[in-house]
This record gives structure tokens, C-alpha cells and sequence, in this order.
């Protein structure tokens, strides 16, 4: 089964969200911060298992600025400089999937690093 196709891609200014619709009719919000402590980067998720960097202090991270990679992803650049991460549809997809538990854990590694996130 291939992955939905995105039908709207909207980024909101106000909220800091980034609105993905795809085509089966789900539609997912992700706040700037997620995606950037998220992002499918080398930077973030290390080159192997186990070398993941845990990205602290992106609470008031913003999107900067997004542009297209073929027909199959979008590549963000994000207020702190950060823009080596390619978002692929599938990747939006599973990531809307699976928003509430990535951001738990995201929190609790926070915290078990000595961490508090600012905007809880």
C-alpha cells in the first residue's frame, strides 16, 4: 500500500503550525518546534541507531522558509539556521500518525536530561 499524496501543505504564520492534508482525508498540525527536534537530519538522528542528538532550547523555533524536493518532499529551513532535513510525504504521514507519542517522548527525554521545556 503506498502512502497518501498531500493535497495541502499550509504553514501558519500565527500559530507556528504546518497543516499537512492528504489525499485519503487525513489532516495533521505540526508546531515549528516538533518538526525541527524531529527532522530526518544526520544532525538530529546521528548516522546509525543510538547516535540520535537530543535538540534542546526549540521551543521558539519558527519556520523560515520551505521549498520543494521533486514531487515527493519539501525541505524546511527553520529560524535557528537549521535546513539539512528533507521532509518526504511518507515521512509527514507517519509523523501525523504518530504525533502525541513522539512528542511524550520527546518531553520525558527532556526532562530525563535535567531539561524543563519552557512552554509546558
Amino acid at each position: 500500500m503506498s502512502t497518501p499524496t498531500p493535497t495541502e501543505i499550509n504553514f501558519h504564520k500565527k500559530s507556528h503550525e504546518l497543516e499537512v492534508a492528504f489525499d485519503e482525508g487525513s489532516r495533521f498540525h505540526f508546531s515549528s518546534e516538533f518538526l525541527r527536534v524531529h527532522s530526518p537530519s544526520a544532525e538530529v538522528r546521528g548516522h546509525a541507531p543510538g547516535e540520535e542528538t537530543l535538540q534542546i532550547g526549540k521551543e521558539n523555533v519558527n519556520i523560515e522558509s520551505m521549498e520543494p524536493v521533486g514531487n515527493y518532499a519539501i525541505k524546511i529551513t527553520f529560524t535557528d539556521g537549521h535546513d539539512s532535513g528533507i521532509f518526504s510525504w511518507d515521512l509527514f504521514y507517519d509523523y501525523g500518525k504518530n504525533h502525541e507519542a513522539m512528542w511524550k517522548d520527546y518531553l520525558q527525554k527532556l526532562k530525563d536530561a535535567g531539561h524543563e521545556h519552557k512552554l509546558n
